[in-house]
């Protein structure tokens, strides 16, 4: 059965930076399309970041060139590098991989997760930016 465990993640001031992991468990993360997405209360859920299995990667205009998202085939992980992050930033961070009969989305970017659906999700993290 296909786990993904966050790590990583807190709280920062505005303009620093944090990273967040994602670990695949069960089955080999290289295969699948994955993004990472947020939420904040009574909002949508949010699709920020996305890369293929061939390491093409997409981002919502929100988080373009100051978020990175990358991952590591050898150790199933998949990664998220923050850069000045701001206030509105705050929200809780989700990772996810791409599979049949999961969570529809519809991105507000060109996302490389071309299937738009989303059968394994994280726990969530909660990040927070504030002085």
């Amino acid at each position: 059965q296909v786990h993904l465990v966050e790590s990583g993640g807190g709280s920062v001031q505005p303009g620093g930076s944090l990273r967040l992991s994602c670990t695949m468990t069960g089955y080999t993360s290289s295969t699948y399309c994955m993004a990472r997405f947020r939420q904040t209360p009574g909002k949508e859920r949010e699709e920020v970041a996305s890369i293929d299995s061939a390491g093409r990667s997409s981002y919502a205009d929100a988080v373009k060139g100051r978020f990175t998202i990358s991952r590591n085939a050898a150790k199933d992980t998949l990664y998220l590098e923050m850069n000045h992050l701001q206030p509105e930033d705050t929200a809780m961070y989700y990772c996810a991989a791409e599979g049949e009969e999961g969570v529809l989305v519809l991105p507000s970017y060109p996302s490389v997760c071309r299937m738009g659906s989303f059968a394994y999700w994280s726990q969530g993290h909660q990040i927070t930016v504030s002085s």
